[in-house]
């Protein structure tokens, strides 16, 4: 499957010497979402999973047709006051200063099977984050995708003791 080719490489965004990755083909495309979905859910085979996260805000997207396919509920986490319940907390560096992720207090049980689905993986910065968020309410990591990796930028380092997918790397 060649799903580079639903992927629009923009140069320069947000800032000068970046090239981003934009997902919105993918997005406005059916037959590319499919595609998408299908190699995602390929790599859980035999895996039970309770509960799927979608990350702020791109994460949201496969994360919920992943939660919808597997017949579990999905988890948004997302960036500090955006939850209307008691949260708790994770705190991850960025290029200059840091960022916060939040999840519900009762999103969890102790137990839980706990599939993680960002759209990037790439300094593994946001993605370490959330597992803390997850194990810190006690469930257990089954995997965590990702539709795209940059593997130059070495994230997976970071979360290098759970099962991780990219459906795309660079």
């Amino acid at each position: 499957m060649a799903l580079e080719k639903y992927i629009r490489i923009v140069n320069d965004f947000p800032k000068e010497g970046i090239v981003f990755k934009d997902i919105t083909p993918l997005l406005l495309n059916p037959e590319g979402r499919k595609e998408c979905l299908t190699l995602l859910l390929s790599s859980l085979k035999d895996k039970k999973i309770d509960k799927v996260i979608g990350v702020e805000s791109r994460g949201f997207f496969f994360g919920m047709l992943l939660a919808e396919a597997l017949q579990v509920g999905f988890i948004p986490v997302r960036k500090p006051k955006k939850l209307p319940f008691t949260t708790i907390s994770a705190s991850y560096d960025l290029e200059y200063g840091t960022d916060a992720l939040e999840i519900h207090i009762d999103a969890i049980k102790p137990g839980d099977k706990v599939l993680i689905h960002d759209d990037v993986l790439a300094t593994g910065g946001t993605a370490k984050a959330v597992c803390e968020l997850v194990e810190q309410l006690g469930g257990e990591i089954v995997q965590v995708n990702f539709l795209m990796e940059l593997t130059f930028l070495n994230g997976r380092e970071k979360i290098k003791e759970y099962p991780v997918f990219a459906a795309i790397t660079y």
